[in-house]
């Protein structure tokens, strides 16, 4: 799906009755609705022939395949899951999340989003659909932690240069209740890094790399200097290097109050930072949520360069 443009929405709108639009926003139930768009659908599908979906496997990003050679991903898929410490536990997630779970926690553009007829929508960002398999955990036993892992292939809106508008990603995201002196942010954020950190010594052995992190707060900067980096230095290498960054502007009005990037090789692979998600979804101000992630494809063609 392209993002909508608003002039054409508006034109199209304009050649149908005027009630119809408000039918079907507000009139029809989702599952009324749902059974109408299927309807549609497959009288659409229907009338495509073969020289039709011929030309449209050609030509549209959204179902092109991947460049990458899918071997050597699979191989860097199986280490980053080697690495893995145990307290984070492995997710498959499904193709698919409820509709509006981008825009409801994120504020992302629905027109971003791949949505289907069946009131659900194409994953777009793990991190979003991990961090509510976190909070339904974390609403059924408030007293431990969750820390969540999962790869999977996303698919945006978005014209990326590759052409095709999908990639994986390998993501984290942990949730705890905050214990005040952003104590719970520094076990999520030292979790996170020291996870990374052994990704890059591991699987770029003697390529520069460096973590930046930024802490919108002052107690997230102290404990950043405190806690977090000592924590870090006492069980890593030297090959990573990691640089405090707390006056960077970038990303401030997507997450909450830190953020981190990855780099090696002077190429960005990941980023991350504390959101407000677990929190909005439990109604209580009190959770924290840390969320992570790092292109599998970026990592693979930095490893072809060794």
């Amino acid at each position: 799906m392209v993002p909508a443009d608003h002039d054409s929405s508006a034109r199209i709108w304009s050649l149908l009755p005027a009630e119809v639009h408000q039918e079907l926003a507000e009139g029809l139930s989702p599952t009324d609705l749902q059974s109408l768009l299927i309807d549609v659908a497959g009288s659409r599908a229907a009338e495509v022939t073969p020289a039709r979906l011929m030309q449209r496997w050609r030509s549209d990003r959204f179902v092109r395949p991947a460049g990458s050679d899918p071997r050597r991903l699979s191989a860097v898929v199986a280490r980053l899951w080697q690495l893995l410490p145990a307290q984070f536990e492995g997710i498959e997630l499904a193709p698919v999340t409820p509709l509006g779970t981008c825009s409801a926690m994120a504020a992302v553009d629905q027109n971003r989003v791949l949505s289907t007829t069946r009131t659900s929508e194409v994953v777009s960002d793990l991190t979003n659909v991990l961090a509510l398999e976190a909070a339904t955990r974390r609403r059924t036993d408030r007293g431990a932690p969750v820390h969540l892992a999962a790869c999977h292939r996303v698919l945006r809106s978005q014209q990326f240069a590759a052409g095709a508008s999908h990639f994986e990603l390998f993501a984290l995201v942990s949730s705890d209740r905050d214990r005040g002196s952003a104590r719970t942010e520094a076990d999520l954020l030292a979790a996170h890094l020291r996870y990374w950190t052994s990704v890059l010594e591991a699987m770029l052995p003697g390529r520069p790399a460096e973590i930046r992190y930024a802490g919108f707060e002052p107690a997230l900067r102290e404990r950043y200097a405190d806690t977090v980096l000592p924590a870090l230095r006492s069980g890593a290498g030297e090959r990573v290097e990691w640089i405090a960054d707390h006056d960077r502007a970038r990303a401030r009005h997507y997450y909450s109050s830190g953020a981190l990037l990855i780099h090696a090789d002077g190429v960005e692979l990941g980023d991350g930072g504390f959101t407000d998600w677990t929190a909005r979804l439990l109604a209580d101000r009190k959770e924290r949520c840390l969320i992570s992630c790092l292109s599998t494809e970026g990592l693979v063609a930095l490893e072809s360069l060794r």
